[in-house]
């Protein structure tokens, strides 16, 4: 499994990955509410509120019908504040996409 990001900003983190042969994206959206982690467009985890809201998700790619199988990994966000003034922009502070074997990518 590789994974690289794709798009990194305040209220977005996209992370292509690729699995065998196949290309998914993971998502994680801001919204002013609630937090979610879509894979491939569907989403697959929320957290709501104005504070406190998950920071850690896991996830399992490759399972059956049934549920069995598949490969779990596991994203770490930090979602305060980065601010570069530099050149005016702002992002998440970090981001760790993990899985059984150790980091798949990481920034911040």
């Amino acid at each position: 499994m590789h994974a690289e990001i794709v798009r990194l900003s305040l209220h977005h983190v996209d992370i292509k990955i690729v699995k065998d042969d196949k290309m998914h994206v993971l998502q994680w959206r801001r919204n002013l509410l609630w937090d979610e982690v879509l894979l491939d467009g569907k989403r697959q985890a929320s957290s709501h509120g104005l504070f406190g809201r998950e920071k850690v998700y896991g996830l399992v790619f490759g399972r059956d019908v049934e549920g069995r199988g598949g490969e779990q990994v596991m994203l770490l966000l930090d979602t305060s504040t980065h601010a570069d003034w530099t050149d005016g922009t702002q992002r998440v502070k970090g981001v760790r996409l993990e899985g059984r074997d150790g980091p798949l990518v990481a920034f911040g």
